[in-house]
């Protein structure tokens, strides 16, 4: 490990520590741009993380030299960015890793890296901090800091509302962290609505990208013999069933809730279609389809959304039409 030694701060200039930014007392000699209030966070950032990007900090904290051209100055700002981008990526990459371990306090300065890069370079509001926030919050309720994960979790919340980019696979782990938050304040109703929009997240992502790919092959006949398939969800019995028993008990959960939120009731509903129709059960694939284009009606929501499922539905009609050979 790299020897630090007191660092003695020019009048009027405040360095923080790399790990809880508290006012900085050391340097790290190898790399001379990064901070520490002392040596027990030295440690801990070193064993996390800084070991592997020590050099790599270098040329982001340090002044951009002068260039000849602007083409020059342009060319060094966008290594710059490439840079910036590697260690955010690699940074998640380090933290994730730890987490999937349970080794929750080396996750920690990692994850803080990637929250701070990130936050240099797309801002402080933008919706690209939520992974971070994510994983300093399963590390900080892996450590058994709830206060802290809580906090980490309002920023991800806030962050999700104002943003109109966030995809599925985001508000998927938000739900989960969520979910593992109230378990451990022992609210298990919140609990479960969280960890319920969780795993609708995940199935919908499973069963969309496996629909999108057969949807086409037998729009296109793709089975030359002009035989129906008999199953295309790529799980076994067992897998299906269990698939089937969640997301039923996901739909039943969210239409008995007090705050019934329709766009999240049909995106149950199709998750189910898509389930439905790839186990080539075109009845209950109907069933469902009619019920959420009914409730798409009702609740007047998104014009596209209901051009969607009369897509679904069309698909559904057109299969049943299918002779079996």
């Amino acid at each position: 490990m790299n020897v630090i030694y007191p660092l003695a701060v020019p009048k009027g200039r405040r360095l923080c520590c790399e790990v809880c930014e508290a006012p900085a007392e050391r340097v790290c000699t190898a790399c001379t741009v990064t901070y520490y209030c002392g040596v027990v966070h030295q440690k801990a950032d070193w064993r996390s993380i800084h070991e592997k990007i020590c050099q790599l900090l270098i040329p982001l904290r340090t002044s951009m030299p002068f260039y000849n051209s602007e083409e020059e100055r342009q060319h060094g700002l966008q290594q710059l960015h490439q840079r910036q981008k590697h260690l955010i990526e690699f940074c998640y990459m380090v933290a994730q890793k730890y987490l999937f371990e349970g080794k929750h306090e080396d996750a920690v300065p990692a994850a803080l890296h990637s929250l701070r890069f990130r936050m240099a370079m797309h801002g402080l509001s933008s919706v690209e901090l939520v992974p971070a926030y994510l994983l300093l919050a399963e590390a900080s309720l892996g450590l058994g800091r709830i206060v802290q994960a809580e906090e980490y979790l309002s920023q991800a919340q806030w962050t999700v509302l104002k943003s109109t980019e966030c995809s599925n696979a985001t508000y998927s782990l938000l739900h989960r962290n969520l979910g593992l938050l109230y378990m451990a304040k022992g609210n298990y109703e919140e609990a479960r609505y969280h960890l319920a929009n969780d795993v609708s997240e995940i199935w919908h992502k499973y069963l969309s990208d496996h629909y999108q790919v057969l949807s086409q092959a037998r729009i296109q006949q793709i089975d030359l013999l002009g035989k129906r398939f008999v199953n295309d969800t790529g799980l076994d019995e067992a897998q299906e069933a269990e698939a089937v028993q969640i997301l039923t008990s996901i739909l039943n959960f969210r239409e008995s809730t007090s705050d019934t939120s329709p766009q999240k009731t049909v995106f149950v509903l199709k998750t189910l279609i898509m389930l439905y129709y790839q186990m080539m059960n075109s009845s209950k694939a109907q069933e469902y389809a009619t019920r959420a284009l009914t409730l798409v009606k009702d609740q007047e929501l998104d014009v596209q959304e209901q051009n969607n499922i009369q897509e679904l539905l069309s698909l559904i009609s057109a299969e049943e039409d299918r002779p079996i050979s």
